[in-house]
């Protein structure tokens, strides 16, 4: 198979769960990627919504058996020497499509090539392949000394816990009952005094409701900072569960942000500017508190973006008084107030 050198990295991603407008959960993923000659090979699989199969709540022993397999330490787990590359993010069931690749070795050389849409044990190329992608050679140091670095258990797991404070009890259990509904564990508190240290370094971000006093915030962050735990904190914007969600689903992004497809959002006299960085379907949702402070919820855009930045015009009564802006890709949320 003729291939031309490339790069080959690893680096952390999100499949951004979230609580969509019509009332579906979409499950929240963390997985490692691929980053192929400096950018994630998934971005160029068109706007697919998908994992890698190195996904971090799967059991450590199949996490390192998929490890293994990449490294061709085991045998294809399909027909043709083909592994799969990226799988559904709910289920990883291949009848729900994965993309796969063929991976052989030449010398100290890994080729990746041959990459097709599989929706069952066969591939077929003419019909589903990804014409134009690859094939790509790795050099062998660099891939085994990417992939073994995953064989080492003193690596940082993403902490997929959030610690919730506010003065609303029914809002806060409401929204750790939809964050537990999307993958991502959220506990309950007003006082940290007396917690272990072990017991914080579980968590991987603080989020405040708006009634939060500043001598508590200080308080906790003093109590994270003691126990050298470093975590990301959320103001909320507003006591809407979908706003809340969202802006924890960003706190949790660990993805480099070079690396991200959304990477800018303003929201301000009744448009929205973001900025992507390759074909993505991009969704945008407003949020708005009338006077009697009820969430009234708006789907103002959905289509795909080409890379660059775009100016969106959002209907007037959707945006009207105290508003907020949630874009989301698959891999990616950002969320602002809208300013006046």
């Amino acid at each position: 198979m003729s291939a031309e050198y490339a790069t080959f990295g690893l680096a952390p991603a999100m499949r951004a769960g979230g609580v969509l407008a019509n009332g579906d959960y979409q499950v929240h993923r963390d997985f490692v990627d691929f980053i192929v000659d400096g950018r994630p090979l998934l971005f160029q699989l068109s706007d697919l919504d998908a994992v890698s199969p190195l996904a971090s709540d799967v059991p450590p022993a199949i996490f390192t058996a998929q490890v293994r397999s990449l490294l061709l330490e085991a045998e294809a787990p399909l027909p043709g020497s083909r592994y799969v590359i990226y799988g559904c993010p709910e289920c990883a069931d291949l009848a729900c499509g994965a993309v796969t690749a063929v991976i052989d070795k030449d010398g100290d050389d890994y080729i990746w090539g041959d990459f097709a849409w599989q929706t069952d044990e066969h591939a077929d190329l003419e019909l589903n392949g990804y014409h134009g992608i690859g094939p790509f050679r790795f050099q062998g140091a660099e891939y085994r000394a990417a992939l073994g670095s995953l064989l080492d258990h003193d690596t940082d797991a993403p902490r997929r816990r959030v610690l919730l404070i506010g003065a609303r009890v029914a809002l806060l259990a409401k929204l750790a009952a939809a964050l537990r509904t999307i993958g991502i564990g959220a506990d309950i508190t007003h006082d940290l005094g007396g917690v272990p240290a072990d017991e914080l370094r579980a968590y991987g971000a603080v989020a405040f409701g708006r009634a939060v006093a500043q001598d508590q915030r200080t308080a906790v962050r003093r109590a994270f900072t003691d126990a050298g735990v470093d975590v990301a904190y959320v103001d909320g914007l507003a006591p809407i569960v979908p706003l809340l969600v969202a802006q924890i689903e960003h706190a949790l992004d660990r993805s480099p942000v070079e690396q991200r497809r959304l990477t800018r959002l303003v929201a301000a006299d009744g448009e929205a500017g973001l900025e992507v960085t390759s074909p993505c379907r991009v969704r945008l949702t407003a949020y708005r508190l009338d006077r009697l402070y009820r969430t009234h919820t708006y789907e103002v855009f959905d289509d795909i973006l080409e890379p660059g930045r775009h100016r969106i015009a959002l209907d007037a009564k959707a945006v009207k008084g105290e508003s907020f802006v949630v874009a989301r890709t698959s891999g990616s949320v950002l969320v602002e107030a809208m300013a006046r």
